[in-house]
């Protein structure tokens, strides 16, 4: 074969886009989208039919098209959205990684003027957004400014930042949702079903319809109004082992239903912290119109669920051969931006104008990495010693022959969380480095029926380990890895797998790297934040156990890395941000502090910037130049010189 691709700098992979996450606004005339200013991303605005080839911010030139309507300098801004008549901006931020989140509004009209927050309470999260389509001036917000524990209903008057109250959490709601004339409530019963009910006052929920809690983790998802506000599009897996699109009836509680795949789910939400994956339901921005509803297997599909957006669907899905990602529409349906994503593209986005059939490429948001450089990522299927169908990814590096060679087994947060076909640029480093990169969505991951799910009830360290090693094995008998150099590392819960792989099966691994992850499990579910502790029933306390029942707390302990810290003996890189609420510090200190003081091999990435995903590109920039240099000395791998 050829020799080794040519190394590309980490900052490269990480350093902020160009442009990224266009939005195209309600008038079709205006799309808003984010672009780095001072080292942080903003968001900018610029008219559809400008020169998008000219810069966003040349220091003193006057770009036509082209405004800057925020200055943030402190933090990435990563969410954000038009209101509903297009007259604001709005956008949510943090402090730090303390996922405090509050909503701001930005004025087009006034770019020079500072962002407003319009929910400036110190110590309090913004739980919930809810744009209604016939009330653009207002939206509805969930907050907690009352009792860290209950989230109360408000509504919000952008113009004025006006903040009313609208429904007080009598102790039990876990989520609010305003419909016309009326207000939702859910709430969690004993034992972890969910209850949707009709609030009227503090004192009194009218129930309209319950779940089971064995068929929900953590909220009934997705759920829309229907624009006359007599139902919810719903997903639901109620007599399937699939979930599959529904309308409930807020009269009756019946569901109907509205769409279905017969093999795949309906696509599975992702961590809010994750935006590049878009909604599974596809929302006409200023009616709530249902357009179309997202299947996700090996590829996507998208099922067109409205006459006008089944002509539109086919002319977006001409532009490009990746999966269709974010896409935005104008109040007419006719003007379209779409974001697209593919495994060696770090994406495209395009703008359509279903009236004339003109389309147009506005940018990439990483012009500079050529997909003929980067790995294709192929998923596979592998079999747990169980029997149980694995579905993987495998990526090789392009250019060296796939034979033996260093791996990195790459582990998925959650674990209620999937990995899919499309661009990582994490998986790209890796396999630039030369590692084979496999990513296992073992027992517990969602996206693949509710059995595959709870296939992990009381798994953790158990039979949800067998299967990355079970997959890893695979890999090896065909030959692509060298069992003597393969690390284990990844985020959150696979933080938690890779210190598990470290501890439980020392022999296994050269190296082990645990970002963010969790080394005690009754930590972990007892320093749960008070607004989520409701919410946990059927997620923490089901699958990994109650710590206020003695016979699960030893259980819990006995799962633990950090019972097992004295069995590790491979290299450990353990990496935190130091305001992490999901996961406290402290599950690393403990096994930095563990492994030192026998004198075992560990480095201790920590950032006093960040929480529980690194959101700003320096932060980045520093993990993953840690990273290739920790794989590199203890795999073998190439290290890129820093520029």
């Amino acid at each position: 074969m050829t020799s080794a691709s040519e190394l590309i700098a980490v900052e490269e992979f990480f350093g902020p886009p160009a442009r990224s996450r266009a939005r195209l606004s309600p008038n079709g005339s205006t799309v808003a989208y984010l672009a780095p200013w001072r080292g942080r991303l903003n968001v900018f605005l610029r008219d559809v039919d400008s020169d998008w080839t000219t810069p966003d911010d040349a220091p003193g030139a006057d770009i036509p098209g082209a405004l800057r309507i925020t200055s943030g300098t402190q933090r990435n801004i990563d969410t954000f959205f038009w209101s509903v008549d297009g007259r604001y901006l709005l956008f949510q931020q943090d402090t730090d990684g303390d996922e405090n989140w509050h909503l701001y509004r930005a004025d087009p009209d006034r770019p020079g003027e500072p962002a407003v927050d319009l929910t400036p309470f110190e110590g309090v999260r913004l739980l919930g957004t809810q744009l209604p389509p016939d009330r653009p001036g207002t939206v509805f917000v969930q907050l907690n400014t009352r009792r860290p524990d209950l989230a109360d209903l408000f509504e919000l008057e952008l113009a004025t930042g006006r903040l009313s109250p609208i429904a007080e959490n009598p102790g039990d709601v876990v989520q609010w949702l305003h419909a016309p004339g009326r207000v939702l409530a859910f709430t969690m019963a004993e034992g972890g079903d969910h209850i949707l009910s009709e609030w009227t006052n503090a004192d009194r929920l009218s129930p309209i319809a319950r779940f089971p809690g064995a068929d929900i983790l953590f909220a009934v998802l997705p759920a829309a109004l229907t624009p006359d506000g007599s139902g919810l599009w719903i997903g639901s897996s109620r007599g399937s082992d699939r979930t599959r699109l529904v309308r409930l009836d807020l009269a009756t509680g019946e569901q109907t239903g509205v769409d279905s795949h017969p093999v795949f789910d309906l696509d599975t939400p992702r961590p809010e912290a994750d935006p590049r994956f878009p909604s599974a339901l596809i929302l006409h921005p200023g009616t709530g119109e249902l357009l179309g509803a997202r299947y996700l297997g090996a590829r996507q599909e998208i099922h067109a669920l409205d006459p006008h957006f089944a002509a539109v669907l086919p002319r977006l899905a001409e532009l490009s051969d990746g999966d269709l990602a974010h896409v935005s529409c104008d109040s007419t349906a006719q003007r379209w931006v779409a974001d697209f994503t593919h495994d060696r593209d770090p994406g495209v986005t395009w703008f359509y104008d279903h009236a004339t059939g003109r389309a147009r490429r506005l940018f990439r948001p990483f012009p500079h990495l050529d997909p003929g450089r980067l790995a294709p990522v192929t998923p596979i299927t592998l079999t747990a010693r169980d029997g149980l169908t694995l579905p993987c990814h495998l990526t090789l590096p392009t250019g060296i022959e796939p034979r033996r060679l260093p791996t990195v087994l790459l582990v998925h947060g959650g674990p209620w969380y999937r990995d899919s076909w499309g661009y990582d640029p994490e998986v790209q480093l890796l396999a630039n480095r030369g590692y084979a990169v496999l990513q296992v969505d073992v027992r517990g991951s969602t996206g693949y029926g509710k059995a595959h799910t709870r296939a992990a009830i009381g798994e953790f360290a158990g039979h949800m380990h067998d299967d990355l090693i079970d997959a890893l094995d695979q890999v090896i008998d065909q030959g692509y890895t060298d069992p003597d150099r393969v690390a284990i590392y990844g985020c959150s819960y696979g933080g938690y797998a890779a210190l598990v792989g470290a501890a439980f099966t020392p022999e296994r691994f050269a190296a082990a790297v645990s970002y963010t992850g969790m080394s005690d499990l009754v930590d972990l579910v007892e320093s749960v934040v008070p607004f989520a502790r409701r919410s946990v029933e059927n997620s923490y306390l089901r699958y990994i156990g109650d710590p206020a029942n003695p016979r699960d707390r030893a259980d819990m302990l006995a799962r633990s890395p950090i019972t097992r810290a004295g069995d590790i003996t491979a290299p450990v890189l353990l990496i935190h941000g130091a305001n992490d609420v999901r996961v406290h510090r402290r599950h690393s200190d403990r096994i930095a502090d563990a492994l030192r003081s026998r004198g075992a091999e560990v480095e201790y990435l920590l950032n006093e910037a960040e929480g529980h995903w690194f959101l700003n590109p320096d932060s980045n920039i520093e993990l993953y130049r840690t990273l290739e240099r920790f794989l590199a000395r203890h795999l073998g791998g190439r290290v890129a010189t820093a520029s």
